[in-house]
């Protein structure tokens, strides 16, 4: 069993979408290395930081991002296997990449209670200072602006 540390920057960026690990962004790889009669356990964590914007509100955010993997790298043999061991080497960016980019948000936020913004002036809601504006009421209801809980009360009851 070996176990090692290694920190190197992102060779491209990692990522499509509203948040990405930008090229160039150090990734911190914690593996432990483990000789298996299948071939060579490789287990441990990626810490490194992802960039984008807010899928309420469109505001920067930049998160740290902390991601489990482990993978089988496999003598090379008759079955086919989506990792291999090479000249008794391991290549982890592959497996790192992938868990990486699958552990990215898919509608990541600024906040877990990110109001957005504000359909009727595109500002966002949490810092919006002005008057409230009302939308003009939809006519299709406008039979129910007459209702009222105490207009029922004088309706002759069957």
């Amino acid at each position: 069993m070996r176990e090692a540390s290694l920190e190197v920057p992102a060779a491209e960026q990692w990522g499509e979408g509203l948040v990405s690990i930008a090229a160039g962004e150090p990734v911190l790889v914690d593996v432990r290395l483990e000789s298996v009669h299948e071939g060579i356990l490789a287990s441990g964590t990626v810490d490194t930081e992802y960039t984008g914007i807010c899928g309420r509100c469109l505001d920067d955010i930049a998160e740290r991002l902390q991601v489990e993997f482990q993978e089988l790298f496999a003598y090379p043999g008759e079955e086919a296997t989506d990792f291999e061991v090479q000249d008794d080497h391991v290549d982890l960016e592959t497996l790192v990449r992938d868990a990486t980019v699958l552990a990215l948000p898919f509608q990541p936020v600024c906040e877990p209670d990110c109001p957005g913004l504000d359909p009727a002036t595109g500002e966002r809601r949490a810092v919006f200072t002005g008057t409230e504006q009302s939308m003009p009421p939809d006519s299709r209801w406008a039979a129910l602006q007459e209702y009222t809980p105490d207009h029922d009360d004088e309706a002759p009851r069957a």
